[in-house]
């Protein structure tokens, strides 16, 4: 006898917000069925994988959740139509780039995957559908997405789509995941934001999450003061991270410690110690893009200065990034040393293998225009997305500089310097006496990251070159 479930909830996108999220609610709610739906048939079918080690997504503890829910009340799939026309509530959880041309081009956020969605659930929905915006977004994106499920209603009542009223509301949840925590984050939340205009609806999403959120911890605002939130939330974020990157170059330049600077100043309550790493850039689908949404939303309501201001966020970034490539190349010339560097690490953070804006593909890029030739590895990524987003950021770069690592202990003879990008740990904890012994000489380490004891590592005999440090 088939299950009967309390609810019936389809989530448009099964990346890496759409999949985990599902996820985690299927886990705490036997009793509601979770479809997860996604037009790309290579990615349903991984998260479909028997293997969990294929899964598209590395999260800590992910596998075990999908695990523990796929084929009982969790499902992925690309039957858009089907899982749209049963679903009570439908999370629109797509990718929303920055947009490439047209009005609001390289600020604003590409809709249209958005906008399509909506179009979807308006031609496939019966009766009424809590509609519900998981995706980042700017602040009105709901005024779009009324629009467009408004339009499927005057076309109902004029018997043009499929028959019987349709009826809808609009939410506001977004997320606040860091990856590489994602399921602890969503496990246990600072709080969840619930925004709209119908109390019955909002009450709807809530009842999910109090499943295994305390109802302290979920917040229920206006539509707008929802939407803005997220992107407000992630610019904090980002400036934090800037603002103490950009004292690293101070540091160098005065001689204090970026690391005694940033202990000293994150023990101060009224600032804490949270995003206070200092490191070569910040990177993620998300920081950069709801930055530069924020600065065109400001901008096109005629505020200059306040765009301005969170602008700057997103130029210390890059300063960040190319100062560091600056240190690299400077060294390989002023030492005439051969021109290879092996690079440890592209994602753009530990515990995750998404690589989207992650400083290590600027810093190759810079790499690969001075002509130097890199050795790449990290444990997560492979060398299809390496190649992918270095041909995304330089269609023209050269292909025969780059070589995808293995193994990058019993490769170090081939290097005199090597450059930590992401602060996986197992960079911490490798061997660097023996790589010592086997590195050609002289040998240098710059650590993008910090991570490493400068004073054992100078011992071992390398010249060692890290950020905010002398």
């Amino acid at each position: 006898m088939e299950k009967i479930f309390k609810k019936n909830i389809c989530c448009i996108g099964a990346g890496y917000v759409g999949g985990p999220t599902m996820s985690v609610i299927a886990l705490n709610c036997p009793d509601y069925r979770i479809d997860v739906v996604d037009v790309n048939k290579e990615r349903i079918n991984s998260w479909n994988n028997i293997d969990l080690s294929k899964l598209p997504i590395f999260e800590p503890g992910l596998d075990k959740v999908v695990e523990n829910c796929r084929g009982k009340n969790l499902f992925f799939s690309t039957n858009i139509k089907e899982s749209i026309s049963n679903a009570d509530i439908v999370f629109i959880s797509v990718n929303t780039p920055t947009k490439l041309k047209g009005i609001g081009a390289n600020y604003a956020s590409d809709l249209s995957w958005i906008e399509a969605s909506a179009r979807q659930i308006a031609k496939y929905s019966r009766n009424h559908t809590v509609v519900v915006e998981k995706s980042t977004l700017p602040v009105k994106t709901a005024e779009t997405i009324k629009t467009i499920l408004n339009s499927s209603k005057e076309d109902n009542t004029n018997k043009k789509t499929i028959k019987g009223n349709k009826t809808f509301s609009i939410i506001s949840n977004p997320e606040f995941l860091a990856e590489g925590s994602a399921i602890s984050d969503l496990q246990n939340p600072d709080r969840v934001l619930i925004g709209g205009e119908d109390t019955e609806s909002i009450n709807l999403i809530a009842d999910i999450y109090k499943h295994w959120v305390d109802s302290k911890r979920i917040i229920t605002t206006n539509l707008w003061s929802s939407e803005l939130s997220k992107l407000v939330a992630n610019a904090f974020l980002a400036q934090r991270i800037s603002s103490i990157n950009s004292l690293s170059e101070l540091c160098e330049e005065t001689g204090a410690d970026i690391e005694e600077v940033s202990k000293a100043i994150g023990m101060d309550s009224r600032i804490g110690s949270s995003f206070l790493k200092t490191s070569v850039g910040f990177g993620g689908s998300c920081f950069k893009k709801d930055i530069l949404n924020l600065v065109y939303i400001a901008r096109s309501q005629g505020l200059e200065k306040v765009a301005n201001y969170w602008e700057q966020i997103l130029v210390i970034n890059a300063h960040q990034r190319d100062r560091f490539s600056k240190k690299i190349i400077d060294c390989i010339e002023k030492n005439n040393l051969e021109p290879k560097v092996l690079l440890l690490g592209l994602a753009f953070k530990k515990d995750t293998n998404d690589t989207r804006e992650s400083a290590a593909i600027y810093v190759a890029n810079n790499l690969l225009n001075s002509k130097i030739e890199i050795g790449v590895f990290d444990p997560k990524v492979n060398i299809n997305q390496i190649q992918f987003d270095l041909s995304d950021l330089n269609e023209n770069y050269d292909k025969t500089l780059v070589k995808f690592i293995q193994d990058p202990v019993s490769n170090i003879s081939n290097y005199n310097l090597i450059a930590i990008m992401t602060e996986w740990d197992e960079f911490k904890e490798f061997d660097w006496q023996y790589i010592y012994s086997k590195i050609k000489k002289p040998a240098f380490i710059f650590d993008g990251r910090n991570i490493l004891n400068i004073e054992k590592i100078k011992k071992l005999g390398f010249n060692y070159t890290g950020l905010g440090r002398k």
